[in-house]
């Protein structure tokens, strides 16, 4: 079985705090295989987005964004699973099962690679090996990311968060099949 082959993910910027965010889930431990609850279901299974949380904010926070992005897809330029944005500062935890709304915790979903507003959970090509589900939290210095909305896409969410990271942090899911 062939192994997949990891590429870095391309952060907006470097945190200009210097801080981390602390992300930690109920749903799956960091590094470990995710369920087949959090599986497409193309690929078998129910489609519900993690349980996530996180800390460790520094001052000056005024909003978060969450990604899910796949850099084993075998795109040549990774796979963005879920994009989050916009949600309110005093919010430090989504619920299992919030990707199913276009508004996760006050927030706003973006364009996943699946072409929905929405959470899109693993499902990589058969024989592929293991993909790595990068779920990353930025902490940002605006209440809204400047030029976003519902039809925003991966790159340019990434792109519109330069200048604006205050701190991130991320959590790792695997599947494969």
């Amino acid at each position: 079985m062939p192994q997949a082959q990891t590429r870095a993910v391309c952060a907006p910027d470097a945190a200009r705090s210097g801080a981390t965010l602390k992300v930690t889930s109920r749903t799956f431990s960091d590094g470990a295989m995710l369920q087949s609850e959090q599986v497409f279901q193309m690929c078998g299974g129910k489609n519900v987005s993690p349980q996530l949380s996180w800390s460790g904010a520094p001052q000056g926070t005024k909003s978060y964004a969450i990604t899910c992005f796949d850099p084993d897809a075998p795109t040549g330029c990774g796979y963005w699973h879920w994009l989050v944005f916009n949600i309110p500062s005093s919010v430090t935890s989504l619920d299992a099962g919030a990707g199913k709304s276009d508004s996760p915790a006050g927030g706003e979903s973006g364009y996943s690679d699946f072409g929905m507003n929405s959470y899109g959970g693993p499902c990589p090509p058969k024989g592929h090996g293991n993909h790595h589900y990068i779920f990353t939290v930025y902490a940002l210095d605006v209440d809204k990311i400047p030029g976003v909305s519902n039809k925003t896409t991966g790159a340019t969410l990434v792109f519109s968060m330069r200048g604006h990271v205050l701190a991130s942090g991320s959590i790792t899911g695997l599947f494969g099949h």
